[in-house]
């Protein structure tokens, strides 16, 4: 079996039964208040604001993918190592970040995805980024799923127990029956089972966070619209992988895909309406911290970090995918 193909197959969604968390160095920055605590930017860490909502972009790990080695890449090699020449990487990989959300919505304490749980030659940071963030794992209220891959779901146990023993876990009705359905996964669903609850595309799940219909990548899969006064921010979950490639190349198929012509349609809208609208985007694949917008260029779109961010290793000086 390819890397893509087990990289979506349900069967690597756990081996984080058995994980443990890592501790990530703390740096200095600018911060946001939270809560009435400063949380402080790191390299792991980086706080932001939604309107009024106060979030954090927590950092798990990364996948480093060479793209031109069909085994590894989801996209047709030459057509990706192309596209990053072209950006400006010289290194001729494929750098995805892995960067859960943290949202605190009122009385909520939201973690969108919780990471890959040091599978898949990740990092397993996420605990350590919750608490250099100032938040333990028991604080979190609600897990909001988008689908159910590995590198999503793989840090939702940890050493035998609900790795957020006290939140509710929330996603899409098909995620949930295609987690089910996967009988590696009998454990964890044996775990989880009494905290799920499902709800269907469009669905508010949190005062100010609304689920939104992102099909083609994964059955039931979902990105989160995130909203205080004016203010947007929509998680597009796996929509796009890279900034780069899938922003430059929205036709290009990706292997990961369940149905490749409606996952490309759905990139493609999403383009379109990031760009017109101006929304904020928050891609948990792109490089950290993962916000930014999409511009019109050339006849296409790049990916344009939010300034202030810290400028992506990724990405030529500019910072521009």
């Amino acid at each position: 079996m390819t890397f893509h193909a087990r990289l979506a197959a349900a069967g690597l969604l756990l081996a984080a039964l058995g994980a443990g968390a890592c501790s990530p160095e703390e740096g200095k920055g600018a911060g946001v208040e939270t809560a009435g605590a400063t949380v402080a930017a790191s390299e792991d860490v980086q706080p932001f604001r939604i309107g009024a909502l106060e979030a954090v972009a927590l950092r798990d790990g990364a996948l480093n993918l060479p793209a031109s080695d069909a085994e590894m890449s989801p996209w047709a090699p030459a057509e990706a190592a192309a596209l990053l020449g072209a950006a400006g990487v010289a290194d001729g990989t494929i750098h995805l970040s892995i960067q859960p959300l943290l949202v605190r919505d009122g009385e909520r304490l939201v973690l969108i995805d919780t990471g890959a749980g040091g599978e898949m030659g990740t990092e397993n940071r996420l605990r350590g980024s919750l608490r250099a963030a100032g938040v333990e794992p028991g604080q979190v209220t609600d897990v909001l799923i988008s689908h159910a891959h590995g590198d999503h779901i793989g840090g939702l146990a940890a050493d035998g127990a609900l790795a957020f023993p006290n939140a509710v876990i929330r996603m899409d009705e098909a995620t949930w029956r295609e987690i089910r359905e996967e009988p590696r996964l009998d454990d964890l669903v044996r775990l989880i089972s009494p905290r799920v609850q499902t709800f269907a595309a469009g669905a508010e799940v949190t005062p100010a966070i609304t689920a939104v219909a992102l099909p083609g990548h994964s059955p039931g899969h979902t990105g989160y619209e995130i909203g205080s006064g004016d203010d947007r921010l929509l998680y597009i979950g796996d929509a796009l992988h890279s900034s780069i490639i899938s922003v430059r190349a929205p036709a290009l198929r990706n292997a990961w895909d369940s149905d490749g012509a409606l996952a490309i349609r759905t990139r493609e809208g999403l383009l379109e309406r990031g760009a017109s609208d101006g929304m904020r985007i928050y891609g948990v694949h792109f490089p950290f911290p993962g916000i930014g917008r999409f511009e019109r260029v050339d006849g296409g779109f790049r990916w344009v970090p939010e300034r202030g961010a810290p400028l992506p290793a990724e990405h030529p000086a500019t910072g521009a995918g």
